[in-house]
């Protein structure tokens, strides 16, 4: 038996440092964090220094016994869990619950899982940062005290079940204001004049230069103005320059860098880089991923140079040194880089192999010399007093980096050849484009450039970015989602002489938005009432300063206490004044009166979400709802639309009338989804009929026979075996029943015109395959079976329940008596009304 313990956060991760540490090792590993902050009261005793009370997660219970008794027979422990904050914690935390004070135990570190980094960790063990614990304390604390508090007053002031936090809540702000600017915005028009002229050589070939008029004109009456003065101009190349450029890499990968480039060159939402990226680093791929440092080891720097100059040559390799700008750069002490650079690929997911590619890409061309251009720019004068047209284009002369990680800009620009021309040469105008354009709004946040904001302002830090994401969009505070453009109407003038220009107008789709982060209207109505009551606690700059504190924390330079009290007291404070005073905000707007009825329209959150009103409280009439969809914002909405959706809501779209019924027809939303109504809502004598609608139908294309014909359902189909076959649509789709079961239709079918024939092939279909998932039967108790369930794993089914079997028990071999046993041990914790089992044919006591 070995006498060492290693103790890492993940099974991937033991499994693969176990191949580097022998027999004398074992290598266990505690899945994660072990201990969470208790609820009751916070798990925080606020008047005794905020001292946590921390309790073992339920599902760790096992585990914890497990490493206890591996702990047992240990003489050395060595707590290996990452290497930043949270890695610290948990070391922590293990040390506290397994009662390793009195064992040896050590702490070991390393930010890459290689066979080197890992024996020199074992080989130079350290103790427990407190300094790292207590500032991930001191987070986990300050956020549960804002988060509990702060959702507290959301409850009671704006709407229940709303949640709030430190991070999250500038997140949310920062979406808001960025549609607030975008729905201010008002565009400006203007139009981009291009010329194209025709260059002819000593040989009489004619080339092309397109060039751009110095400035942008303001209308059309400008650019048939310009076309008046330029008639009968001579165009001259005035200016001829041609100046060396360059462009330099880009440093190594942190977080945020690598979150956004995944973003941008593989599509990947930021919370599936940092999985990906976590499986590379468990594999020992690349180094640790969650990391705010450029840094380099000297190991890879060298490894670097040896690869590149081999590879491409000596020209080819600039050693670079990068300084981190991030104070302490205290997530990790290195950037993220591959763990064996002259690794070309790993083996793993198609995913796990297009991550490696772009970061070790990105690590070798960090190292690489830069990218040399010829940059020229062009002149065309005209004897105008204002403008000129201007050219420019580059050539690239030298690839370096470029050679390994690739631009798109970079690619385009190489490719922006421009024909040889000398100063004083005569050029012949062709035509001028002048295209009507528009100014844009500021570009909505993606989850990857919602990270770079972040970062920017010091918000958060690497190990938080993607949670953040995740916790706004899960809690309805921001959908991610592709929007559909405008069709604008552009406008195009072509100028060859002042008698022959050319008007045309063309459909052009502007302002289209792919995969971005758009806010609810519950998002604005919280972010105003925030900021109107806690404006210091969603504050850009008190957001960093709190990060720059828990630095100073893992520093040792102040006491993590200390700061949440100097915090806190101003905090609670105006909790309760804010409980007391403040108004409720349900972000009501006021858009007129109808019309025709005169009573007041408005917009408001109602409880399950944004809502148009018709009347108001205390009316005598009775009040008249309809729901906002996403193409509505509360505070953009105008009173026509707001009545339009109130005269589309409660009955529905009108398709007609019933004429066996004389009954009115309508298709609308219902609480599960689409559906047709036969009927008035709100009859009493004669309530409506529904029916859901089926794949292929929506309530802006169905018609009246379509929904008349959903209205016939159930339907009766014929007889199979004396009993009736019927097709209905329930909530799960369209099915057939027969013999009290169910069987699901496929997408071919359809349950307005299903055949008898198609119905019994696939109850047959049906049975073979539910005989196929059965284990084993019981004559005597034909109620109890043992089935493969639908991820075919075996269980006993009873009752309609599945019960689950241990796996390393064989199905086959279960007898009635014991499966009657487990069945007793599961029943109970099922609802109170569950039929007990009883074995058939057995006397009644």
């Amino acid at each position: 038996m070995s006498k060492n313990l290693v103790i890492v956060e993940s099974p991937a991760k033991a499994k693969t440092i176990e191949k580097f540490l022998g027999k004398n090792y074992t290598v266990k590993s505690s899945y994660g964090h072990i201990r969470d902050l208790v609820k009751k009261n916070y798990g925080i005793d606020i008047e005794n220094n905020f001292q946590p009370e921390y309790m073992v997660m339920p599902d760790k219970k096992k585990v914890i016994t497990e490493l206890k008794k591996e702990v047992k027979n240990a003489d050395l422990v060595l707590l290996a869990s990452d290497e930043d904050r949270e890695g610290e914690a948990i070391a922590w935390h293990l040390y506290e619950v397994l009662d390793l004070k009195n064992k040896n135990t050590k702490r070991i570190v390393f930010n890459e899982i290689t066979d080197t980094a890992i024996k020199n960790a074992v080989n130079n063990p350290g103790d427990i940062n407190l300094d790292l614990v207590n500032a991930q304390q001191a987070r986990r604390i300050l956020d549960r005290l804002v988060g509990f508090e702060l959702s507290s007053v959301l409850w009671k002031k704006v709407q229940s079940k709303l949640s709030a936090g430190r991070v999250q809540s500038v997140a949310v702000r920062m979406l808001v204001e960025r549609e607030r600017e975008i729905i201010n915005f008002i565009p400006e028009t203007y139009f981009k004049l291009i010329g194209e002229f025709d260059i002819f050589d000593k040989n009489r070939t004619t080339s092309v230069l397109l060039s751009e008029l110095s400035e942008k004109l303001k209308d059309e009456k400008d650019v048939l103005s310009f076309f008046k003065e330029i008639n009968n101009a001579e165009f001259i190349i005035s200016q001829v320059e041609t100046k060396p450029g360059k462009r330099s890499p880009a440093p190594p990968f942190t977080t945020s860098s690598l979150q956004q480039e995944a973003s941008r060159k593989l599509g990947f939402p930021v919370g599936k880089t940092m999985t990906v990226a976590q499986k590379l680093y468990e594999n020992g791929h690349i180094t640790y991923m969650r990391t705010d440092s450029f840094n380099l080891s000297d190991v890879a720097i060298n490894t670097a140079k040896e690869f590149i100059i081999k590879e491409f040559g000596k020209e080819y390799h600039s050693k670079r040194i990068y300084k981190t700008k991030t104070k302490g750069a205290q997530e990790a002490h290195e950037a993220i880089r591959p763990t064996y650079i002259q690794n070309k690929t790993v083996s793993g997911s198609y995913d796990e192999v297009k991550l490696y590619d772009l970061i070790r890409k990105r690590t070798i061309a960090s190292q690489m010399s830069d990218a040399e251009f010829e940059k020229t720019n062009i002149v065309i004068d005209f004897k105008h007093p204002e403008y000129t047209f201007e050219t420019s284009g580059e050539v690239l002369v030298f690839p370096g980096f470029l050679k390994v990680y690739t631009e798109d800009s970079y690619f385009k620009k190489e490719t922006e050849l421009l024909p040889p021309v000398k100063i004083g040469q005569i050029i012949q105008l062709n035509e001028i484009n002048a295209e009507q354009k528009f100014t844009k709004h500021p570009s909505r946040y993606s989850e990857a450039s919602l990270v770079k904001q972040l970062e920017d302002k010091g918000i958060g830090r690497p190990s938080t970015y993607a949670p953040t994401i995740s916790t706004i969009q899960n809690r309805g505070y921001a959908v991610k989602e592709s929007r559909n453009g405008v069709e604008k109407e552009i406008l195009h003038l072509i100028y060859k002489t002042d008698k022959n220009i050319t008007k045309k107008i063309l459909l052009k789709e502007v302002e289209a938005e792919k995969n971005k982060l758009f806010p609810t209207d519950i998002a604005m109505v919280v972010t105003d009432f925030l900021i109107e009551n806690f404006d210091n606690i969603i504050d850009f700059n008190f957001t960093a300063n709190v990060e720059k504190e828990f630095d100073d924390i893992a520093e040792g330079e102040i006491v993590w206490y200390k700061m949440i009290e100097k915090f806190y007291k101003e905090f609670n404070q105006k909790v309760q004044t804010t409980l007391k005073d403040a108004e409720r905000n349900t972000g009501e707007r006021i858009l007129g009166l109808h019309p025709i009825t005169g009573k007041q329209i408005s917009v408001r959150i109602g409880k399950y979400g944004p809502i148009v009103q018709s009347g108001t409280i205390g009316d005598n009439d009775n009040l008249q709802y309809a729901s906002l969809n996403k193409d509505h914002y509360i505070e953009t909405i105008s009173l026509e639309e707001a009545i339009e959706i109130l005269e589309n809501s409660g009955n529905g779209k009108f398709l007609g009338v019933d004429t066996e019924t004389g009954k009115n027809v309508y298709a609308r939303f219902a609480r599960f989804g689409a559906i047709v109504q036969l009927g008035e809502t709100g009859e009493k004598d004669d309530k409506p009929k529904y029916a859901g609608l089926i794949k292929g139908m929506t309530i802006d294309t169905i018609t009246l026979k379509e929904a008349l014909k959903l209205l016939e359902l159930p339907r009766y189909i014929g007889d199979f075996e004396n009993k009736k076959i019927i097709a209905a649509v329930g909530k799960f789709g369209p099915y057939i029943s027969h013999d009290s079961k169910f069987v699901s239709l496929k997408k071919t079918d359809n349950p307005l015109n299903i055949t008898l024939e198609r119905a019994i092939e696939l109850i047959e279909e049906k049975r073979i395959s539910d005989e196929k998932r059965i284990i084993k039967e019981f004559t005597e108790n034909s109620d109890v079976k043992i089935i493969k369930d639908r991820w075919g794993k075996p269980c006993i089914f009873y009752n309609k329940k599945y019960i689950r079997i241990n796996p390393k028990t064989n199905p086959e071999t279960l007898n009635l008596s014991e499966c009657l046993k487990l069945i007793e041990a599961e029943m109970p914790l099922k609802k109170t009304n569950t039929k007990k089992p009883v074995t058939k044919n057995k006397k009644k006591k």
